[in-house]
């Protein structure tokens, strides 16, 4: 994020894309909650009717996979009708002429044809976010699991660099992460393309820095292996050792057929998890970690907050915390890795390595914590970055990109668009919320959710057991008629194991970040 949650609640105009805030991110969006009691405007894009749409003044239930030729036609509103910020782009930004010759391919009236959402409407909207500045732009997986999720970004970067709005409190382009410390992992390193602190691995000042550091020599110059490469590479040998941390990949990446089949082909897997789950069936050792609550160390939340995470009870049995497993495998291997705790290797590795955490100490940890940048002792962090519309890298890149559509489209076999997610009462596979007999009595199975016009056409009732299938397979599930799904749009999570949405999910990526299309493929609904 570039701004802050603190910010949520004191904007005047907040502009929500692909996020079903309310149960995938319900605290945060209790904050957008009492801005709009306090008057501030809300506009929701968004396939369907989530619970946040009862707050907005303005609710565009675009198609699925149709968001940039949507955000393309709000900005041709906003350049034809002289309404974006000319200042603010002659100064700050770089592109202009370019993002404005593809937008002007866009008219409202192609995008309306594209998304669903009326010429007018767009222009209602794109008069609206210029009417109040600065503007918040939040977004979360429902802009990135998508073939063209990059694109996707870019395009929200587009609109608020259009508008002015990045670089002021209570704007900015924020996207809310989608799991716990997902954010701290990548700031650690845990990308195959940089180092920790997001320093780049084909820049040769970084490597020798960190060889030097780590005491070794030739570290690699370009990017390793995406999750798909390295799962497929477990089918044609050219992976030999998988290490899996943290991660239930058997219930979590699309198409599990092919999945299981990856994982059965593996020669040597390795599974450091808390709990047994669908994947540590496959794996050779597993290696018993420490939860959160029994472990010292950090996180880091989506708004690039660093906070203290203290032991809440020891760990049972075997179990040992994270940092420690992996260092005594580095001593097996040979290495003497001096750091003996959490403290020590933020204090002694992390911040003297990583320049925008460089003034992050643990003594500095305490209440709220720091948000990085933070580059030096003195330094109180950083609430909002790009300050005043002066960005890190000199000026703000304006990126024209055109619309794809899904790589999977609706056809007479497979007339219905499956997208799937969360929902508010379990988290991700289950790992830990499926031990909890509470939760389970509040969410005890999976939901086909389709719309009162589906239902009437196909026969069938609510509660009904349904097939929802794909081009991968099928899964049998009990249907949810509701008004918040469109019609010919089916909604599913992937909680459950036995109707897990990713049986039938499709394994198409974005060819840059290798992110899979959760929120887009064909299916087809039967009776039973």
């Amino acid at each position: 994020m570039t701004n802050s949650f603190a910010h949520f609640a004191k904007a005047k105009m907040m502009f929500v894309i692909g996020s079903n805030m309310t149960e995938a991110h319900p605290v945060a969006s209790t904050f957008v909650k009492e801005a709009v009691t306090g008057g501030a405007q809300l506009i929701v894009v968004d396939p369907r009717r989530t619970p946040l749409c009862d707050f907005a003044r303005i609710h565009a239930p675009i198609r699925v996979g149709s968001d940039i030729a949507f955000l393309n036609g709000l900005m041709n509103v906003l350049i034809s009708e002289d309404l974006y910020d000319k200042e603010y782009v002659n100064s700050c930004t770089t592109g202009f002429d370019e993002l404005k010759e593809k937008v002007m391919e866009y008219p409202p009236e192609r995008a309306a044809e594209i998304s669903g959402i009326s010429a007018d409407l767009i222009r209602e909207i794109a008069r609206t976010l210029a009417s109040v500045k600065p503007a918040m732009l939040m977004y979360t997986l429902g802009i990135t699991e998508h073939t063209c999720g990059v694109n996707n970004v870019l395009s929200c970067a587009n609109l608020q660099m259009l508008l002015g709005n990045v670089g002021f409190e209570c704007g900015g382009v924020n996207p809310l992460r989608g799991q716990n410390n997902v954010q701290g992992a990548c700031d650690m390193g845990a990308l195959p393309n940089v180092f920790p602190g997001y320093q780049r691995v084909d820049n040769p000042q970084a490597r020798e820095k960190f060889e030097k550091a780590w005491g070794v020599e030739g570290l690699p110059a370009k990017p390793g292996l995406m999750i798909p490469q390295m799962m497929d590479g477990l089918v044609d040998g050219k992976v030999k050792a998988f290490y899996v941390f943290g991660e239930n990949l058997a219930n979590t990446e699309p198409d599990i057929r092919h999945v299981e089949h990856c994982l059965e082909s593996a020669e040597f897997l390795v599974c450091q998890d808390i709990f047994p789950t669908e994947t540590t069936r496959f794996a050779h050792v597993i290696l018993p970690a420490a939860a959160w609550s029994e472990n010292d160390g950090t996180f880091s939340s989506s708004e690039r907050r660093v906070n203290r995470v203290r032991t809440a009870s020891a760990a049972p049995g075997a179990a040992m915390p994270n940092w420690w497993i992996f260092r005594e495998l580095a001593r097996r291997f040979g290495h003497s890795w001096n750091s003996d705790s959490a403290q020590e290797i933020w204090d002694n590795e992390l911040s003297k390595l990583a320049p925008s955490m460089a003034g992050i100490k643990y003594v500095r940890l305490e209440g709220d914590g720091l948000q990085w940048p933070v580059p030096t002792e003195d330094s109180c962090g950083t609430t909002y970055l790009h300050s005043d519309g002066c960005f890190t890298c000199g000026l703000g890149v304006l990126s024209p990109v055109d619309w794809t559509p899904p790589a999977e489209v609706p056809d007479r076999e497979y007339p219905f668009v499956l997208s799937t997610g969360r929902r508010l009462y379990h988290y991700h596979t289950r790992t830990q919320t499926g031990r909890c007999e509470g939760l389970n009595d509040l969410l005890g199975e999976e939901t086909a959710d389709i719309s009162p016009d589906d239902a009437d056409r196909l026969n069938i009732r609510h509660g009904e057991m349904v097939r929802v299938r794909s081009r991968r397979g099928a899964v049998n599930v009990r249907a949810n008629v509701t008004e918040q799904v469109p019609s010919g749009m089916v909604w599913m999570a992937f909680h459950f194991r036995e109707a897990c949405a990713n049986w039938i999910t499709n394994p198409a990526f974005d060819p840059v970040t290798q992110t899979a299309e959760y929120k887009a493929c064909a299916v087809g609904i039967d009776k039973l």
